[in-house]
This record gives structure tokens, sequence and C-alpha cells, in this order.
């Protein structure tokens, strides 16, 4: 048997046991007599390429659904509909939102997972690969870039979190979850630029839809952006091609996540018209409201509040829907903010950012354009920051970032408003505090 086949085989059993494990659960020894073992997997060319795409698959199809709709829940831009109790929860957020809650803690989980692959990749790499330098580079470059995502996806849910996975892990501020993250994804920039991956690993790992240096480049401008790392962010983001795209690719056996749970019979959930957003941050003439979303807006009353809500549409529509990892105006819109955050403030950059995004019309490789009319308001820092917000929630809708931004950039909090977000940050999981006497308090809100 093809030893890829194998280790889907070993894969698959990992996926689907027990999506809510915690890190100190994490073990891929599941027993399973048609697959390789774990360790058979890590101690073989064959098997570290399989685990290598393999890993991508665990983060697209599993830990990316958490980030997209979880986050996305609490920052308004899809509505939990059905009165599941943790779904309720969710929704109405604030102290509602339990310890148990299922939700909250598989971003917790399913992150925890893909950081225990990526480090069982980073340590057995270098051994089983020391006679193939440029495959070796592909292969750790590939897991940094991994362990890297699933350290930010725990940043943007919780005030701290685990550097590692193992028995009983220390828990850090997310700063500091934010600031490995960028390391690694610096190491990941250097492996590639001192050695280029083999065609091998771009023909069985990378495939064509996937850009791993243009990838690591935009994790590297998303991450000190959220670190507060403006400088760096700017030389990043101005690293990064926008005449290309990189995508995570699914099928009907990987299924695009978020379809799965907001277009299917008994969906969770469904996208809020305009975005979520209140009318002041909503232009209706922007021509991504109709590429994001589709069909009549509906009244819905579930869970406390009545909403208007509509039909996801994008890159969202199929169950086979191709996800984008960045968008290039992701790009630009950091650039923007990055050059208005400077110690010296550039406007004039940042207006030119604001412009391109606003005003493009084609050549976007993504298909996403807002159509509008250059801006036209005040040209000060407290006012562009503003639109840069703005256009960041329009453009980047449902990309797990709505959560993040909405605090960096002090929009209206819980308790006094649930208008833009209904919590700061998540309860940290009941399981992994039952396994773990180093899991912090949980905040307030």
């Amino acid at each position: 048997m093809n030893p890829l086949s194998v280790w889907f085989r070993c894969l698959a059993a990992l996926l689907f046991s027990s999506l809510l494990l915690g890190p100190t659960a994490c073990k891929l020894d599941l027993p399973n007599p048609n697959a390789a073992t774990e360790e058979q997997a890590l101690e073989t060319r064959e098997g570290i390429l399989a685990l290598s795409l393999g890993l991508r698959q665990l983060y697209s199809t599993t830990a990316l659904e958490p980030i997209i709709l979880t986050t996305g829940t609490t920052s308004r831009e899809v509505k939990g509909i059905t009165t599941f109790f943790n779904i309720t929860e969710l929704e109405q957020g604030g102290g509602q939102l339990s310890p148990s809650n299922a939700n909250t803690s598989a971003l917790f989980a399913r992150n925890a997972r893909v950081l225990y692959v990526a480090d069982r990749l980073i340590g057995a790499a270098p051994t089983v690969l020391a006679a193939d330098p440029a495959t070796q580079s592909g292969v750790l470059a590939h897991a940094y870039l991994f362990k890297a995502a699933a350290l930010a996806g725990m940043a943007l849910g919780f005030e701290q979190g685990p550097l590692t996975t193992g028995t009983a892990p220390t828990f850090v501020p997310r700063q500091q979850l934010l600031q490995e993250a960028i390391r690694l994804l610096d190491q990941a920039a250097q492996e590639l630029a001192a050695t280029p991956p083999s065609a091998e690993f771009n023909t069985q790992v990378l495939g064509t839809a996937f850009n791993l240096p243009n990838t690591v480049q935009a994790y590297r401008a998303r991450f000190n952006l959220m670190a507060g790392n403006y400088a760096a962010a700017l030389t990043a983001a101005n690293l990064v091609s926008l005449t290309s795209l990189s995508t995570f690719i699914y099928s009907t056996q990987n299924p695009n996540p978020v379809y799965q749970f907001t277009a299917l019979a008994g969906t969770n959930f469904r996208p809020r018209d305009r975005f979520g957003l209140p009318s002041t941050l909503v232009e209706t003439n922007d021509s991504r409201l109709t590429f994001y979303l589709s069909g009549p807006v509906v009244a819905d009353a579930n869970n406390g509040s009545t909403d208007n809500i509509r039909t996801l549409a994008g890159f969202f529509n199929r169950i086979d829907s191709p996800i984008p990892v960045y968008l290039p105006d992701e790009m630009r819109l950091i650039r923007a903010e990055a050059n208005l955050r400077a110690a010296t403030p550039n406007i004039t950059a940042a207006l030119t950012d604001i412009n391109a995004v606003r005003t493009q019309t084609t050549g976007d490789p993504s298909g996403v354009y807002a159509a509008l009319p250059a801006y036209a308001g005040l040209q000060t820092v407290d006012a562009l920051l503003l639109e840069v917000y703005k256009q960041r929630c329009a453009e980047l809708y449902l990309s797990g970032l709505r959560l993040d931004d909405s605090r960096r950039f002090g929009r209206p909090a819980p308790p006094t408003s649930l208008t833009e977000r209904n919590r700061n940050f998540y309860p940290y999981p009941q399981q992994e505090r039952t396994n773990n006497s180093n899991v912090p308090a949980d905040p307030a809100i």
C-alpha cells in the first residue's frame, strides 16, 4: 500500500477521535491495524511528508473552523441560530459563557493538537531528512508556519496559553504566544531563503495552490500587527506578492468547515446582514456585501435577540470552496495601519493603500472588490484608523481576525456594549483546568 495512503488512515483516526482533547491528551498512538503508528510515520521519509500534508489538512479542516466561526460569533459576524446550549451561550456571550462551552474549548484544543503535530515534525525532520537539506527545509518551514498559526489561534481567544504541549504545560500571556509565533515565522523565512524546498516537497506537500514563502511573510505581517510590532509588520507586508494567492483546498472528503456549519441542514450559524456592523461602518454600495452575502434578509429571533441574517457566499458557498490563507488587500490594510500607528505617522502612504482597497475593481486574484469611490473624509490619524477598521471588517469578513481587530482598535466593549463583540476573551476549557493545575483564572468577560 502507498505510504501516504497508510498514513492518511492514521490521520483520519486522529481527526475523528475526541475532537476536544486538550494538549495533555494529544496523542497520535491510537490503535488502528490498517495504519502506520505514530513512531513509524515519524521515522520514515514517506511518513514525514505525509504527516506534513496532514498537518495542513488538520489545521484547515479542524482548527480553522472555531477560529472563524467561534470568534466570528463573538464579534457578531455570524449569529448562532440553533438553541443548543453551547450555541446559545456563545451567542449571548458575557457572563453566560461557561468554561464547559464546546465551541470555545474547541478553539483551544484543536490549536493545541496542531501544535503537537508540528512539534513532532520539527523534532523528527532533522534526523530523518538529514541527507536531504532541501526537503528538510520545506518540512521545517511548513511546520514552523502551522505551529505559529496554532499559537496565534489560541491568542485570538484567550488571554494566556501554552507554548508547547505535554503534561501540565505552563501558560504564558498572549503577547508571548504572539512573539513565539513571530520567532517561528522568522525561522521559517530563514529556512526558505537559505535552502529552497525540494521539488519533491513542493509536489507532494505544497501542491500548486499553497504558496509557502508568501504565506510565511503574510503571517509575519499579520502576527506582528497583532503584537504591536508595526515596523516589522510593514516590512513583512511589503514582501508579499499581491498578484498571487495561497489557498486551503477542500473536497467532499475534506469539506470546507465554514460551509459545513453555515449551509447544511440544521446548521448552527448564519451570517449577519451587513457584516454584523453598525450602519455607520457599512457603505451600502460596497460590492463586498454581494460577494460575501446572498439571498433574502431573514429576521431570526433565536437566542435572545432578533437579527437580520443572510446566506453565505464568497469562499463559503460550496462544500469544496477554497478558502484563501490571506487576502492581498489584507497586506495593504496592514501597511496602512502600520503607517498610521508609527511613531511618525505616514498619512500619505496610508491613504494610498486605503484608496487602493476602496477603489479596486479588477486584478485581485481573490476576486474581492469594494468598487467604492476614493476616501473623502478627514485626513487625520484617528479618522484614517477608523477607515482601516471599516475596510478590514468588509474585506476580511470571516477570516478569523475581527475579534482581535475589535480589541486592537478599541471598539465598544462588553459589559458596557455588546454591539460589536460580546466577550473580550474566553474562559479556559474546564477539561484543561481539570488536567492542568497551571491554568490561570478565567477573565471576567
